[in-house]
Formats: C-alpha cells, structure tokens, sequence
C-alpha cells in the first residue's frame, strides 16, 4: 500500500459546473459517487463575463448541490488547482436532501464576497444549454496544460472561462 493510499478521503460539496459528470470526470479523472444535498446559509451567484458560479454567504441562502465523496489527496488537488486563488476552500454543514442527514464537508467559497461583478443567481439548467460545451473546452485544455505545463502559466488558461475573454492591453 502506498501513502497515498492510506490517506484519508474527501467530500466536497459542489454547486456550479462541478454538478456536472461530464466535468468532474474531466477534472478528477474518475467518476466519483455523487450525492444530492443542500447548504444553508450562502447563496450562488453569477460572475459577471464567467462561465463559472460562485458562493458567498447570505443570512438566508439555500443551495442545491451534490457531494462528491471519496476524494483522494490528488483529486482535491486537481480541484484546487481548477479553482484557484478567488477560491478559498472551507468546511461546511450540509443537508443530504434523501435522507436529512446532516454532513461536515469542503467546499469552494469565492474569496472577496465584496466582488462587484457578483450577481443574480447562477442557474444550472442555463449553463448546461449555453455554457457547457465550453466549459469542458476549457477544462480539457487546462487538464492537459496541468500534466505538460510547458512552461505556461495557469493565467493562461483563466481567459477560457471567461464567457466574452477579456480584451487585451
């Protein structure tokens, strides 16, 4: 058995893109067990020109999401690496939606909950009509880069989840 193997396993609450099986597979390289559940206490929101969603907290927010469960050490690697430093990774209380069982979990929680170009709500359905197909662009091409970085940067690869990429300077 090797050290990896003996580490302990990961659940991570999800509510955006990560929803998706196409995605996670993408990102995590396996298709995990994914539970529906629910967080209370935040709300997801759209960012203005992204493809992706965010949470912050909100007094009276409620999410739908799932739980991936089982994460290895290089899995939640590979998801930190995706969502990078506007994230901060916390623990959190969640409801599992069959069976009212409450679970202590990590999540993804946008760091500046002051951002401007926070907004609305993120929906979804909407994103899997509009967004999904690039999304998984996106994801393919930051996946390969993470594996052969070549000497680019992870800035590199930020501009593809832009849903109209930035102009440059």
């Amino acid at each position: 058995m090797t050290s990896s193997d003996q580490s302990p396993s990961h659940d991570v609450f999800v509510y955006g893109s990560f929803q998706e099986p196409a995605v996670v597979n993408l990102i995590l390289e396996c298709s995990p067990v994914m539970v529906s559940a629910q967080l209370h206490g935040y709300h997801v929101y759209r960012l203005k020109g992204r493809l992706h969603a965010c949470i912050s907290p909100s007094e009276n927010g409620l999410i739908n999401g799932k739980i991936l469960s089982g994460l290895t050490d290089s899995q939640l690697e590979n998801l930190d690496m995706i969502e990078g430093s506007e994230y901060v990774r916390k623990t959190v209380e969640v409801v599992l939606t069959d069976t009212s069982e409450k679970k202590q979990v990590e999540t993804y929680i946008w760091a500046n909950k002051d951002d401007p170009n926070l907004y609305g709500e993120w929906d979804f359905e909407e994103w899997k009509r509009l967004h999904m197909e690039k999304f998984i662009e996106a994801s393919t091409k930051f996946m390969e880069w993470k594996k052969n970085p070549d000497g680019r940067s992870r800035e590199e690869f930020e501009k593809f989840v832009f849903d109209d990429p930035p102009a440059e300077a």
